[in-house]
């Protein structure tokens, strides 16, 4: 059995429990991913990026208030944590 596997078995199982964390997880990642990239600037790209990083957060947390099924709802998670914190790493870098 794969992490991912295990993960969302453990996911669905306490699906009720768990969102509550990711929306908190997913929308402090965006806000910080937001931060950073402002921090930066106003110039077309950073916008796009705020743009990007609250469509993902929204989507996420969207899915979540519609009562989405477990694993639509943990892909959406991994989806905006990953993009947030590439948002995140590439403003560190810049």
């Amino acid at each position: 059995m794969t992490l991912y596997a295990k993960i969302n078995a453990d996911f669905s199982e306490n699906f009720i429990g768990y969102s509550a964390l990711a929306i908190i997880a997913s929308t402090c990642v965006g806000s910080i991913a937001i931060m950073a990239t402002l921090l930066n600037g106003n110039a077309p790209i950073q916008m796009f990026l705020v743009f990007l990083s609250v469509v993902v957060c929204s989507a996420h947390n969207a899915a979540i208030l519609t009562v989405q099924k477990p694993k639509l709802v943990l892909d959406l998670l991994i989806t905006s944590l990953i993009i947030n914190s590439a948002i995140i790493i590439g403003n560190g870098l810049s």
